[in-house]
């Protein structure tokens, strides 16, 4: 897929008005734009809590902004049912907590977008952040965490069914912040167990297969899973990535692409970068894998370019900044490496 640095984003935006965050990302992004969750319209549009909610027995309270399950009380034959039916229909949302999945789908009915990104959590991430009534995480329960990866693997296809309707192109991110625990004390989750799940997550699923992580992690861990694109917090951790460049490669070779996560998302970031530090660093970048004997015409092809995370922690003001600058940024690169249009 030849990309050629399209621009595109990472999950929420802080608005609360959707037509408006619908607006922004699609004058910043027009090739690769994608759904936001608006976290501002509240908990429910949390992503932990949007993907929750089809798991037997399970509790969100918005009050309290937790996600909990009584393992010793729930019942999974309606959810087993539709998940060996493949009835897909079972996990499909309203519109109430997905209020940027919706206004995508409606802006874009009838028309046809060169691709187009959604996004659900990742079982690591997920089983983490669901708590049963002692406090345990729920992935560590051997029936209800194979629970929540059956779940996200019907919520992926459903989502992707619905991404079809506007474009050829969907791309579904697994969004997985917790995999920087694994090799710490806090997570007792083995690399083969990342590798099964995440592949048991993305099993046919009928889109382009992304993950992103937002931190420092194994990287090679991740390129040796069934992912085909990888997403990452280029801004801080770069370096790490290029410490791996025969992993990279062989990535790439498979048909593999990377987001660089090059526009910070934090104030104190955003107020000292413009485009053309931005593309500096992105020139540094790229100079680093080259002088490690990678195909740079290859790595160009196959990058997209986005913020460094979600942008929902931000303000309105200071996420727009983000996107402007992601907008000058890619037209930027383009314009040093000779690029056109993603094909």
């Amino acid at each position: 897929m030849a990309w050629n640095c399209a621009a595109t984003g990472i999950g929420s935006l802080p608005h609360k008005d959707p037509q408006r965050a619908l607006d922004l990302i699609l004058s910043s992004m027009s090739e690769v734009p994608y759904w936001p969750q608006l976290p501002s319209l509240g908990f429910g549009e949390n992503m932990y809590a949007q993907f929750s909610t089809k798991l037997p027995g399970i509790v969100v309270d918005v009050l309290k902004k937790r996600i909990t399950v009584d393992l010793n009380d729930y019942d999974p034959e309606a959810f087993y049912t539709a998940v060996v039916t493949e009835d897909i229909d079972h996990f499909a949302h309203s519109k109430g907590n997905f209020q940027g999945l919706y206004g995508l789908l409606e802006r874009f009915k009838g028309k046809r977008v060169p691709a187009i990104k959604g996004q659900v959590t990742g079982p690591v991430s997920t089983g983490l952040q669901i708590l049963d009534k002692s406090g345990k995480a729920a992935i560590y329960d051997e029936a209800y965490g194979e629970i929540i990866r059956r779940n996200l693997n019907m919520q992926a296809k459903w989502q992707a069914r619905r991404l079809k309707e506007i474009s050829d192109r969907p791309i579904i991110f697994l969004d997985e912040p917790s995999l920087t625990l694994i090799g710490t004390p806090f997570a007792s989750i083995s690399q083969r167990q990342v590798v099964e799940w995440t592949d048991e997550v993305l099993d046919g699923v009928d889109a382009i297969k992304g993950m992103h992580c937002c931190g420092n992690t194994d990287w090679p861990l991740l390129l040796s899973t069934s992912i085909d694109l990888l997403s990452f917090d280029a801004y801080n951790y770069a370096h790490t990535v290029s410490l791996f460049p025969k992993e990279v490669s062989a990535f790439l070779e498979r048909g593999g692409s990377i987001a660089w996560g090059l526009i910070p998302n934090m104030e104190e970031q955003i107020a000292k970068e413009t485009v053309g530090t931005l593309l500096k660093r992105f020139e540094d970048y790229m100079d680093m894998l080259y002088r490690k004997g990678m195909d740079l015409d290859l790595v160009l092809e196959r990058s997209l370019i986005t913020p460094q995370c979600g942008l929902g922690g931000l303000d309105e003001t200071n996420a727009e900044k983000v996107l402007v600058l992601l907008k000058g940024t890619v037209e930027a690169i383009r314009q040093r490496y000779h690029l056109g249009d993603m094909a």
